[in-house]
This record gives C-alpha cells, structure tokens and sequence, in this order.
C-alpha cells in the first residue's frame, strides 16, 4: 500500500504541472482576444493612473518613450491577492466566506514551503541549521490554522451558494462537488495532525523521501489517506476552473491592461491578419447589410463615403 501512495503522489505532481503547462499554452495559442481598454491601467506611469489617462493623449505618443510603472501594478496586485480586495468592494458578504477560504489556501501554499524547506536541510546534511528551529515552529502554526480556516471557509461558501439569490443560480453540481472536496481533504488533514502526526514529523519525512526517492514504508492508514486525498486535489485543481489561480495572471495582465502599442509587432500583426480573416457571421444589419465576407472587409469599409462610380 506505501508503494501505491508515492506512485499516486509522483502522477499527480506530474499531472499538476502538465495541466498547468498547457492551460497556459492554450490560452497563448489562442487568437488574439478583442482589447478591453478598461482605464485607469495599473501600470500607466506620470500619475495618469490617478485619474484613468493614457499615453494615447500624447501628441506623437508612438514616437516617445512609454512611462510604465512596476510598482502601480503592484499596488493593485497585491491587495488583490492577498486581501481580495475587489470582493469586500463589491460584495461584502460574500468576502465573509471566500476570504477565509483563500487565506488557508494561502496558508497551506506556505505551509508546505516550509516543509520543502526542512526536509531539503535534512537531505543536505543542514538539519541542525540555524534556521530550521524557527521553520519548523512555522510549520506547526500554518498547517493547522490553513486547514480550519480553508474549512471554514468552504462550509461558508456552500451556505451563500444554496442561498444566497446572486450565486444559487449560478452554482452548479461542480462548485459544491469542489468545495466537499476541500472540506473532506482539509478534515482528514486535521485528524492526521490532532491523532497521528501533531508535530508533522512523519509529514517532513514523507516530504524528504518522495524528493530523495526513497520509497519507505508508511506505518499509519489514516496519513495514507490524508496524503492521497491532497495529492489527488492537486491534480485536481488544474483541470478545473479552480485554475483561476494562476490564469489570472493573464486576465490582468494580458487582457485588463494590456495596452501594449502596435508599433513594429510582427507577431501581433500575424495574429491580427488571422483574425481579419474570419468570415462574418453576426446578423445586425450595420454588419450584414454591406454584404462584407470577411472582418478585414468590414474593418476598411467606409459607409460614409460616396460610392465609385459605376458601382451604384
């Protein structure tokens, strides 16, 4: 049964990455997305962030140097992850059950950092380092408080989905289905540390033994479980669209404000020429009613001007 455990451990680390390798990739291959040109942008530099401007209000702009700013992104992005700031703007009520939920994700990512971190020490001959008193007491504080705070939050999100008016009717067997998931997952993690593994010893050594590839025995049935159920939501996670964790990413910043100029981009003026060549398929008479086949028709198509002559 030990062997089983670290081969389905091992497939899902593999299947974790892949999914999120080609999330990415399918996303990238994409055709190009339609530009929001949502202001204010994050990133727009000579306090034009303030109040929505951009460099677009520069007379000769594609001739200056563009001002961006890391920090303003950074100032959006940070409150964002890490308090969801959007949410307690916007809905209140809900931010009372979905930021509990995420700060115990948030948790158990550092958690298991801070396993990463010793069992790699041990591996290396630095297990009397300087620093791993003051990680492992960190491992003991994050495991536990992710767990029921991820629970927590999970039991809360089930109850503003089953009555809240704005989510019930866009909840599907799927949103529960995943929120049982880390419900039985983070309670089988809280019984394995409150019964089996309350300092997370035999943690840090299952750690040390998949990364060294050391396929020892496991002596407890329940951290068995405990470890295939957290392996398998892992895997899990990736597939589904729980993988807003890391795709994110591009909807700030290649879709929110992506505002890069098309000045000598060959590359994006591929994507564009594919997409100038779909046919046109809407009905609404301003597009339709030109007899236009293709978008580029439509995108240089004046109905404004006075016809050829002879074309009448």
């Amino acid at each position: 049964m030990s062997q089983f455990v670290y081969v389905v451990a091992y497939l899902s680390i593999i299947v974790f990455f892949v999914a999120v390798v080609k999330k990415i990739k399918n996303y990238l291959d994409k055709p190009i997305h339609v530009r929001w040109e949502l202001y204010p942008v994050a990133h727009e530099g000579g306090g034009r962030d303030q109040y929505g401007g951009s460099y677009l209000e520069d007379v000769g702009w594609w001739g200056k140097e563009r001002d961006v700013s890391m920090i303003g992104e950074l100032k959006v992005m940070i409150p964002e992850i890490l308090l969801l700031k959007a949410v307690w703007e916007h809905n209140r009520p809900l931010w009372y059950a979905t930021y509990p939920f995420h700060l115990g994700l948030y948790l158990i990512v550092g958690f298991i950092g801070t396993l990463l971190v010793t069992s790699v020490s041990g591996l290396i001959g630095l297990e009397h380092a300087f620093y791993m008193l003051p990680v492992s007491a960190l491992t003991n504080l994050l495991g536990p408080a992710g767990f029921i705070l991820c629970i927590a939050g999970a039991l809360g999100l089930i109850y503003k989905r089953m009555t809240d008016p704005g989510l019930k009717n866009y909840s599907s067997p799927g949103h529960f289905f995943n929120l049982m998931l880390f419900i039985v997952t983070m309670g089988v993690a809280t019984l394995t540390w409150l019964f089996v593994d309350p300092s997370f010893q035999l943690t840090r050594q299952f750690v040390s033994n998949l990364i060294s590839f050391n396929i020892a025995p496991i002596d407890s049935s329940l951290f068995m479980v405990q470890v295939i159920l957290g392996v398998l939501t892992l895997a899990y996670i990736p597939l589904t669209h729980m993988s807003h964790f890391f795709m994110k990413y591009f909807l700030y910043h290649d879709i929110r404000w992506g505002d890069e100029p098309n000045i000598n981009t060959p590359k994006t003026d591929a994507k564009i020429g594919i997409v100038l060549n779909y046919p046109v398929s809407w009905s609404a008479s301003h597009i339709a009613g030109h007899g236009k086949e293709t978008w580029a028709e439509v995108a240089t198509f004046n109905p404004a001007a006075e016809p050829e002559e002879g074309k009448e």
